[in-house]
């Protein structure tokens, strides 16, 4: 179980009690689930895995209550704790759960009241399945790029344009799309669409096979007509309900980094505690008890910097792009670090096809370049320091000079 005593200054009582809820939950239904080893078994158990997660109002920790009529609202810890338990157990159903959030996000912020009222309580039963669809081809980190277009006809847009690396491409019922209604002004030209699935002029064209077996795809739209009702937020927007979403979501990948890299640090003490070498457990040899300190080193820390970026955003602050880039920076390259000594500590057996931390291993390695790659992460850090330094260093006799 997650311990929750290293964060303590960041949690609530209630965030103990949940910490316990999701683990038991967890356990007895998604831990169970098998290690799918195709795109084809990945896409039936990721509908499976939204179900269960549905029927278990887990999703609800994602959307606010103002506008989803649950029980629980966004309070960015909890969602932390749901996805960093659920990478512990299974980094598909952490997937699935991050898209629910990702997708109806945008919704949730733009204060459409329309969309909100006819998506988002499917979305809280588990039985609508979001996509976030920003990603092309030649327009990752750069989305000033983003070549898809939403010409505006009367009360319609028209969709022309391609996505691609979309997760849930083929098995969403909607995809939250980013297009540009005006190409002349870049990145400050992007608005904010929802695209049901069966629009006519969008197909799903093209599985994208990743080593740890996740939806994932191209979408083309071809003359896909929307209402103008389908927008999310207002018109040229769309960039700043983009990073508002993404701002919000990025500790939670943390999270999820956070519990990939428990379960690692958990098969590793398992295994070295009871394999023996040499007429001892191994571990017994100061070199692996060096691994496994560095292994909790690492995570403690993690931990602390994404719950101090979660506790930043509940308790009001207005941004918090820097401590979110910290976290996530951080925690997913020391899990990539802690999954890869747990394998080591192994041997051979990790490596094989359906072990648990063989799996860790294919799958923390996309978490590091979604949502923003840690070299961007590095990017925003390092002028948000050197900002504060030229201000804090700037001096009335400077300013003369």
């Amino acid at each position: 179980m997650l311990n929750s005593r290293e964060i303590q200054a960041f949690l609530a009582p209630e965030h103990h009690d949940l910490s316990k809820k999701l683990v038991e939950w967890s356990e007895a239904h998604i831990a169970t689930l098998p290690i799918v080893e195709s795109d084809e078994e990945a896409r039936v158990q990721a509908r499976e895995i939204l179900k269960r997660l549905g029927e278990s109002n887990h999703i609800g920790y994602a959307i606010p209550s103002s506008v989803g009529g649950h029980q629980h609202g966004v309070d960015l810890r909890s969602c932390v704790m749901v996805r960093e338990t659920l990478g512990s157990a299974n980094p598909l159903a952490d997937a699935i759960f991050a898209l629910q959030c990702l997708g109806s996000m945008p919704i949730t912020l733009s204060g459409n009241r329309e969309l909100q009222e006819k998506w988002l309580p499917a979305v809280l039963r588990g039985e609508a399945m979001a996509a976030f669809a920003m990603t092309e081809f030649e327009a990752g980190s750069d989305v000033g790029a983003i070549t898809t277009v939403a010409r505006k006809e009367g009360e319609e847009y028209v969709l022309n344009g391609q996505k691609a690396f979309i997760s849930n491409a083929g098995i969403a019922d909607f995809y939250t799309v980013f297009a540009s209604t005006n190409p002349s002004r870049g990145r400050r030209g992007l608005s904010c669409f929802l695209v049901e699935a069966d629009r006519p002029g969008l197909q799903f064209t093209e599985a994208q096979i990743l080593s740890a077996p996740h939806p994932l795809g191209v979408l083309q739209f071809e003359s896909c007509r929307i209402p103008t009702s389908n927008r999310i937020g207002t018109e040229g927007r769309g960039l700043a309900l983009g990073l508002a979403t993404l701002d919000s979501l990025r500790p939670t990948v943390a999270g999820a980094a956070c519990g990939m890299a428990h379960r690692a640090l958990t098969e590793a003490l398992a295994h070295t505690t009871t394999r023996r070498q040499f007429d001892q457990p191994l571990s017994e040899f100061q070199l692996v008890q060096s691994q496994l300190a560095e292994m909790v080193l690492e995570l403690s820390a993690a931990r602390l910097l994404t719950y101090r970026a979660a506790w930043e955003h509940d308790r009001g602050a207005d941004r918090i792009t820097v401590e979110a880039g910290m976290a996530k920076a951080y925690a997913t390259e020391a899990a990539q670090r802690i999954i890869d000594r747990s394998l080591q500590l192994h041997g051979g057996r990790a490596a094989l096809a359906k072990h648990p931390v063989e799996h860790l291993y294919r799958s923390i390695r996309s978490l590091r370049i979604y949502e923003g790659t840690t070299e961007i992460q590095h990017l925003i850090i390092a002028r948000h320091l050197l900002d504060h330094y030229r201000q804090s260093s700037k001096t009335p006799e400077a300013d003369t000079q």
